[in-house]
């Protein structure tokens, strides 16, 4: 845990202006040969980081099988639609919160029928929403397999494209967590 939250840390205080630095290159890579090894199927319902978690599990030879699908649920409306997301959720916690994070991780997998689902939403700028700074992201990595939920709530720095890059990365961290 100790080593899960350093890692967690440090990437959130890197500078990812020059895309992802070149020692977490590797980082999803690992994490889908550990859902393989595992036998474990991964979904994502993604706001703010619009499919770059799912793509980027996509890019990795032997994606197919560990991944079948996933959501882009950038709109509050499409949560709602696609997901089946309560809007009494969003509305009691503003989409970008925890309770919302963690819905969109453990909807997706049920809709995918996956074994762990994986929740993005946040603030990517360039302005603020909800009363919420740029940079508030929470992810949400749910295994369906044994209920376990993790939620984590960050604040990146940086350009929209760092942000997401951060939230893409965390993303795979708390996967490898709940494994």
């Amino acid at each position: 845990m100790k080593k899960e939250i350093d890692f967690l840390k440090t990437i959130e205080q890197l500078d990812f202006e020059k895309g992802i630095p070149e020692d977490f290159k590797d980082f999803p890579k690992q994490t889908v040969d550990l859902l393989k090894q595992t036998h474990l199927k991964i979904t994502a319902a993604e706001s703010l980081t619009a499919g770059m978690f799912q793509a980027t599990v996509a890019t990795i030879p032997g994606a197919s099988n560990v991944f079948d699908g996933g959501f882009v649920t950038y709109a509050d409306s499409i949560k709602v639609k696609l997901l089946g997301m309560d809007p009494q959720l969003i509305e009691d916690n503003t989409v970008v919160s925890g309770p919302v994070a963690l819905a969109m991780a453990k909807l997706s997998a049920e809709k995918i029928e996956a074994d762990i689902g994986v929740g993005f939403t946040g603030v990517a700028g360039p302005d603020p929403l909800e009363g919420n700074p740029v940079g508030t992201v929470f992810i949400s990595a749910y295994n369906r397999t044994n209920n376990e939920k993790i939620v984590k709530e960050f604040h990146f720095s940086g350009s929209r494209q760092a942000i997401r890059e951060k939230s893409v990365l965390c993303g795979f961290a708390l996967v490898q967590e709940i494994i």
